[in-house]
């Protein structure tokens, strides 16, 4: 999903025309101790089998991608040279206006109450402004995935979490992929930073324990916290000034892999929840998937890569990038 995704934004703005702010500057995951350097590793042959262009560089091979990575320590990481990035917002609007210019009708400040159904098949949508006949509902409430799906008296096991994230000042590029530390610390499990095309870098850390809940206020404890990670790991940060921090929800399932297809109790009703943080990244892939399920011409390469992600598969897995 992440692949195609990739080749969605990639291409968007020669296809068309809308800048995304796209900027290929790579992925990479550094290690500092031998614990992360064996999870990468363990993962590179996986990910290489699904045609994911990326491979372990060590200290000095790394120190040339990110040369202002702190040395003291740094034992390598993990470099894929085609990942990018891209203005959620630009792309947002993109995605509203050609979907538009296709035919879309979007209703927007309207809260949905209801699901029809009948005979166990949907047959209908309630909001707070009417209603709508329609045999395909899909679930893509993010956070307020559960509350939708017990409109249908369905029920899925996704959690909102709360992160927050910042934005500095632009400055001159000096940075090319995104920087994602893996080690936990005290108030964190991990953070990642990159810098965004026009300049700024954009950061953001995941709370441990995770803060399960709807609160999306800022806090006096995210910045403090992540500056000192990241001003640790790459020094020269430590005179760029943030201009604003933000929280937002992460839509979390138990193993840390969304939840998509049909469900078996409900004709109609389609899930596309738990994207646990990776909604942008996987969005414009799995929105591929999407049609092929409204349309019931999933190929079997299709429903292999579907089965993994099936509401009734066993969650005693756990993410292995956290």
């Amino acid at each position: 999903m992440c692949i195609k995704s990739l080749d969605v934004f990639s291409t968007w703005e020669e296809r068309y025309g809308d800048n995304l702010e796209w900027y290929r500057g790579g992925y990479s995951f550094v290690a500092y101790r031998e614990r992360e350097e064996q999870v990468l590793k363990s993962l590179l042959k996986v990910q290489q089998s699904y045609g994911l262009n990326i491979r372990w560089l060590d200290r000095d091979g790394l120190l040339e991608v990110i040369p202002a990575l702190n040395p003291r320590d740094l034992i390598g990481g993990t470099y894929s040279p085609e990942d990018g990035s891209a203005s959620p917002l630009r792309s947002a609007h993109a995605f509203y206006a050609r979907a538009a210019e296709r035919g879309a009708e979007f209703h927007f400040n309207e809260r949905v109450t209801g699901i029809i159904t009948r005979g166990g098949k949907v047959v209908g949508v309630r909001t707070d402004r009417g209603g709508y006949a329609t045999n395909t509902v899909i679930n893509a409430a993010g956070p307020w995935a559960k509350a939708v799906a017990r409109m249908a008296r369905l029920d899925v096991p996704v959690v909102p979490d709360s992160h927050e994230a910042g934005i500095t000042e632009p400055v001159a590029r000096f940075l090319e992929p995104m920087v994602v530390d893996i080690r936990p610390a005290q108030g964190s499990r991990n953070y990642y930073f990159y810098q965004h095309k026009p300049g700024p870098i954009v950061f953001c850390i995941t709370p441990e324990p995770p803060l399960v809940g709807t609160d999306r206020r800022e806090t006096s404890v995210f910045l403090p916290m992540i500056a000192r990670r990241m001003v640790d790991l790459m020094p020269r940060l430590a005179n760029v000034r943030v201009r604003r921090t933000w929280r937002g929800l992460y839509p979390m399932t138990p193993d840390g892999f969304p939840i998509v297809g049909r469900v078996k109790e409900l004709e109609g009703y389609i899930n596309a929840v738990g994207m646990c943080g990776q909604g942008f990244m996987l969005g414009p892939g799995l929105a591929t998937y999407l049609v092929k399920i409204v349309q019931d011409s999933l190929t079997p390469e299709d429903e292999e890569v579907l089965a993994g992600l099936t509401l009734y598969r066993d969650f005693g897995g756990e993410e292995k990038l956290k």
